[in-house]
């Protein structure tokens, strides 16, 4: 089994900044992709960013330039530094996981998901 434990959430003002993080763990033979999704009351969640195991990042045009995406293979952890917050910022925050488990098979994992609140 594979656990997504995230975790930096918070409230925060307009125009600070905060970082995500986001490990896995347990039967994992490698990672292929690490998302960030958000979500707001009543809506869909959406992409954020998404970070590939070659490096490539994608990201929402709503946060190009503010936001980047990272990882530590090492640590199978990737990270959401985000800068310059806005209030449409606000949403609770879904890290996604491409797993290929140890026995081979390739499965989508999600973590329980943490609240950022972006006001004044």
């Amino acid at each position: 089994q594979v656990q997504v434990v995230e975790s930096g959430g918070g409230l925060v003002q307009p125009g600070e900044d905060l970082r995500l993080s986001c490990a896995a763990s347990g039967s994992i033979s490698s990672i292929n992709a690490m998302s960030w999704y958000r979500q707001t009351s009543g809506n869909e969640r959406d992409l954020v960013a998404t970070i590939i195991s070659s490096g490539i990042t994608n990201y929402a045009d709503s946060v190009k330039g503010r936001f980047t995406i990272s990882r530590d293979n090492a640590k199978n952890t990737v990270y959401l530094q985000m800068n310059s917050l806005k209030p449409e910022d606000t949403a609770v925050y879904y890290c996604n996981v491409v797993v290929r488990r140890l026995d081979r098979v390739t499965s989508t994992y999600w973590g329980q998901g943490t609240r950022v609140t972006v006001s004044s």
